[in-house]
């Protein structure tokens, strides 16, 4: 479970909705950013919200967030 930190906004565990959505705790996360950079299961800190544009999945995730990072700096950490 994500929880705030001095490090970011929100910190957390890459998920994936059945939907295909990817998400970190209420937030959903940039397709093509986790696509590229990113695993399920990766932990990420999240740098910047903005307001969910797609009404397809505002209803469930209202906050997108556009910029996130590696918790703890560039290399993924196993817990």
């Amino acid at each position: 479970m994500g929880k705030e930190t001095k490090e970011g906004l929100y910190q957390g565990i890459i998920e994936k909705d059945e939907k295909g959505n990817f998400f970190c705790g209420p937030y959903l996360l940039d397709y093509k950013m986790v696509t590229a950079n990113f695993q399920l299961g990766d932990k990420i800190s999240i740098k910047k919200l903005i307001t969910n544009p797609s009404d397809i999945s505002f209803e469930k995730y209202p906050k997108k967030s556009v910029k996130f990072t590696f918790a703890n700096g560039d290399e993924p950490t196993l817990d």
